[in-house]
């Protein structure tokens, strides 16, 4: 008999849906849209295994529902949305997926950069508009910030803020970043410095953030942080919503404190149309489409499934959350399936 998974989406990878329906009893759900929370708790009675998405809520009560869980790996590299104190209390293993989407972020950080910094979707949006391009050329149209010589100042030095560190060389900037962990190794080898968050703040042209939602990084960006910034500086954010204020935000945009933002995360996720944040023009919006690349969604369904095929077969997952676990309920005591090379 096989041991049985909820699958919240199908996954983008055949390699990933053949393997789970080789080794599992697989109840895929195939709408879209996230599942209640009531639609979760009843998948969940029966299930041995649970492969979600980030915007599946996944909290105390609904893994307190599911006594014969034994992994829930997530298809994304946040884990926020689990409630990971409790799943680890109760010996069930949380996996996500680090690293494969580092360039893809990394990239869309930088084409939001350039978006913003040389207003890009508002020219875009001229070019449509009658009467906006009234002249082929003048000195003072459209104009934006040169970035070569300019500062980037980079939030959490993890891997897509290196990636996104690696790419400002080309651009000529000088970076400075702040981290909770000080990266001497990578100071060395890119020419960055490191600097306490206010001073990044007051010194950087362009501010990108690249840290996880945390309680200690919860609206780390506030009023506060954000009065310190240049009333010429930019604000990007390819993390989590969370991590900035919003209400804030909307105000310095509004009153000038700073120049412009660029945004791929909200704290509240669709953003809503009549949102504040869709009326100003000196902000770019996108959907939350930091890893959205085929080769990179692909990358992530096989690594999501590897790492719960491994919990099953009682082996250390390539990419464990909360590796306490393996002293609470061992590896050995969940294993239910012999993977085949």
């Amino acid at each position: 008999m096989k041991p049985k998974v909820y699958v919240t989406r199908k996954l983008p990878s055949k390699r990933a849906m053949d393997l789970l329906f080789k080794y599992l009893d697989v109840d895929l759900r195939e709408e879209e849209v996230p599942p209640s929370k009531e639609e979760m708790i009843a998948h969940l009675e029966d299930k041995d295994a649970l492969l979600c998405l980030l915007t599946d809520r996944v909290d105390a009560e609904t893994i307190r529902s599911a006594p014969k869980l034994k992994v829930i790996s997530t298809y994304s590299v946040g884990f926020d949305h689990i409630d990971v104190e409790e799943a680890t209390a109760r010996g069930i293993y949380v996996t996500n997926t680090p690293g494969v989407l580092t360039e893809a972020v990394a990239d869309l950080t930088w084409a939001l950069i350039l978006a913003i910094t040389r207003r890009i979707v508002e020219a875009d949006r001229c070019v449509r508009t009658p009467g906006c391009w009234r002249i082929g050329w003048a000195p003072d149209f459209m104009l934006g910030m040169e970035l070569n010589g300019k500062t980037l100042g980079v939030i959490g030095l993890g891997r897509i803020g290196t990636a996104v560190a690696r790419r400002a060389k080309g651009f000529g900037m000088s970076i400075i970043y702040y981290d909770v962990i000080r990266r001497e190794d990578l100071e060395k080898e890119l020419g960055v410095k490191y600097v306490p968050l206010k001073e990044l703040l007051k010194e950087a042209d362009v501010v990108s953030i690249h840290v996880p939602l945390t309680k200690e990084t919860y609206h780390m960006i506030k009023e506060e942080e954000l009065r310190l910034m240049k009333s010429t500086a930019y604000l990007v954010n390819t993390a989590r919503g969370a991590v900035i204020d919003t209400n804030a935000l909307v105000k310095a945009l509004k009153e000038g404190w700073i120049r412009g933002a660029a945004l791929d995360v909200f704290e509240q996720e669709p953003l809503p149309a009549d949102h504040p944040l869709t009326k100003l023009k000196n902000v770019v919006l996108v959907p939350h489409i930091g890893s959205a690349t085929y080769e990179t969604r692909a990358k992530m369904a096989d690594m999501a499934v590897d790492n719960l095929l491994s919990v099953l077969a009682g082996k250390r997952p390539p990419n464990l959350v909360n590796p306490e676990v393996l002293k609470i309920r061992p590896l050995e005591k969940v294993k239910m399936i012999e993977l085949k090379e």
